[in-house]
């Protein structure tokens, strides 16, 4: 008897350990209903990228049915198509046209932001100092990762010199520009990474763009990492409110939600200054986009506060303007009629402090 029930004992084992094992290795296949394209690719790319798949599987993607081959799937003409091993053709690069299939309101509301338009840095002084003062690797490794390269298709697939890339700006094969992952990182695509601060930390930084440092000092910073367990961030309109009151993030004033005003993917339609510019300048429509901006703002201060604030605002940027980015301006013209610096940028003392001094102070 002792000896049967010894042997009912290690067969219930192993029939256990044996569906634990079953369980564990069904964690890389969606239990979504897809289509068999992307079951195929499932199929390889488990054994091959089990991090991808197991990163798909959380996604809502995921929950819709929607895989790989309805993301990557490609025609045989296009620029950047790749035969792959089902006697098919995908491409690697996912760009807004093809998210567009299904999100069309927000790619074409991204397609007219700024971020769209990163890529034009290829063409400005700001890239001079990439790939001419400090050299080309400089300019893969620090501009294109954020402000994005043009895509080259080399013998049929992407070229090394510009791929990898996610830069927001990414010139596409398809002759799109954006990069979506470059806020919604793949293969998950979260809205709670999209949403935290750090998504857009990774490029606004740095002497040049200190967004990032500006906001690390503030009170809505101090305030959302202590309160981080109350943000919601996973909540689906996430009305700022309503979802979450702890504090705001840079998708809260920019981009976000609120009582008045649907989300957006236009990232520039709330600034009312253009602070890139080495003479800031307000924007066109300044004073609509200003109202909008503090559309948000009412959520946490009231109207006199919000006012109060931008005055403060207004006068400081008129100072700068007024103090130093005129003045200098100035002087820089006076120098280059007087052909006291020549034409080769940033090959002179005076040019590194103006440059300095624009988008440093």
């Amino acid at each position: 008897l002792v000896i049967v029930l010894i042997m009912g004992l290690v067969l219930l084992l192993g029939s256990t350990s044996k569906q634990s094992n079953e369980d564990e290795s069904n964690v890389y296949t969606s239990k979504a209903r897809v289509s068999g394209k992307t079951q195929g690719c499932i199929g390889c790319h488990t054994k091959q990228n089990p991090a991808i798949v197991v990163s798909w599987h959380t996604s809502r993607h995921a929950e819709k049915g929607v895989g790989c081959h309805e993301c990557h799937k490609a025609n045989p003409d296009d620029p950047d198509a790749l035969e792959h091993y089902d006697d098919s053709f995908i491409s690697v690069i996912v760009s807004p046209k093809d998210c567009g299939t299904c999100h069309a309101t927000e790619t074409e509301q991204f397609l007219n932001s700024l971020h769209a338009r990163a890529g034009e840095i290829l063409g400005s002084l700001d890239n001079y100092l990439g790939d001419v003062v400090e050299g080309v690797g400089a300019t893969i490794s620090g501009c294109q990762q954020c402000h994005g390269a043009k895509v080259q298709v080399v013998d049929g697939k992407l070229g090394a010199a510009t791929w990898p890339n996610f830069g927001i700006g990414r010139i596409n094969p398809d002759g799109t520009t954006g990069a979506c992952s470059a806020c919604h990182a793949r293969h998950d695509f979260t809205r709670v990474q999209a949403r935290t601060p750090e998504a857009c930390s990774k490029c606004h930084r740095g002497p040049d763009h200190p967004q990032k440092e500006v906001y690390e000092e503030s009170e809505h910073y101090i305030k959302y990492v202590s309160h981080l367990d109350q943000m919601n961030l996973d909540a689906p309109i996430w009305i700022v409110g309503i979802d979450y009151t702890a504090a705001p993030t840079c998708v809260t004033c920019h981009v976000g939600a609120t009582l008045n005003q649907p989300r957006t993917h236009n990232i520039g339609l709330r600034l009312s200054w253009n602070n890139r510019a080495d003479i800031s300048f307000k924007t066109q429509r300044w004073s609509e986009q200003r109202t909008a901006m503090k559309d948000v703002c009412y959520a946490c201060h009231n109207p006199n506060y919000v006012t109060n604030f931008y005055t403060q605002y207004d006068l400081g940027i008129d100072l700068y303007n007024e103090k130093f980015a005129k003045p200098a301006k100035e002087i820089m013209e006076i120098l280059e009629q007087a052909q006291a610096i020549d034409i080769t940028p940033f090959n002179e003392d005076i040019e590194w402090i103006y440059y300095l001094l624009w988008h440093c102070l």
